[in-house]
């Protein structure tokens, strides 16, 4: 993932996530806490592409919330090809219909997404590591299962392209 619309948790949600990251790393796991120099932050990203112009993104969401305060009850781990560990959560009406309207909204802008991050083929994550070591990847679950479950509300969103130094935080509600 290059550049992202990302969701950011609440502070007891963060710290949660940021702990099973310190875990990871205690156990020779590598994890998202040394991405983009510390920065990174634990989210849910609502889309994800090549490139991601804050300011269109910002057009195209004008009228709703980027980051309503959803909540988020994380259940499971799971694991995408390529060594990525995740968190998920329930998958609720709540949470797929904000994402439809975010997809919705950048596809009328012209903003083309990654095809994994459109309705009906998204998974909602927040990334854990993006390279676990094969024979690490039982205990990296483990360690996952661990902290579960961990309820969260979403807080805030941001366009994020860290590989060309962009954090762009979006308002919580822009009107015209």
């Amino acid at each position: 993932m290059v550049a992202a619309l990302e969701c950011y948790l609440d502070a007891h949600a963060t710290r949660r996530v940021r702990g099973l990251w310190d875990a990871y790393e205690e156990a020779g796991i590598p994890s998202m806490r040394g991405l983009a120099d510390r920065r990174h932050r634990p989210h849910l990203s609502l889309v994800a592409a090549d490139v991601l112009d804050p300011q269109v993104v910002a057009a195209a969401l004008d009228g709703m919330p980027a980051a309503p305060p959803l909540r988020l009850d994380f259940q499971f781990v799971g694991q995408f090809i390529g060594r990525v560990v995740w968190l998920g959560p329930a998958p609720t009406a709540e949470l797929l219909a904000h994402h439809a309207e975010v997809y919705a909204r950048l596809a009328a802008a012209g903003i083309e997404v990654y095809d994994l991050y459109r309705p009906g083929t998204w998974v909602p994550h927040c990334t854990l590591s993006m390279r676990v070591p094969r024979p690490m990847i039982a205990e990296a679950v483990r360690l996952g299962l661990e902290v579960l479950p961990i309820t969260a509300t979403v807080t805030a969103a941001a366009v994020a392209d860290y590989n060309r130094g962009i954090h762009h935080p979006l308002p919580a509600l822009k009107t015209r």
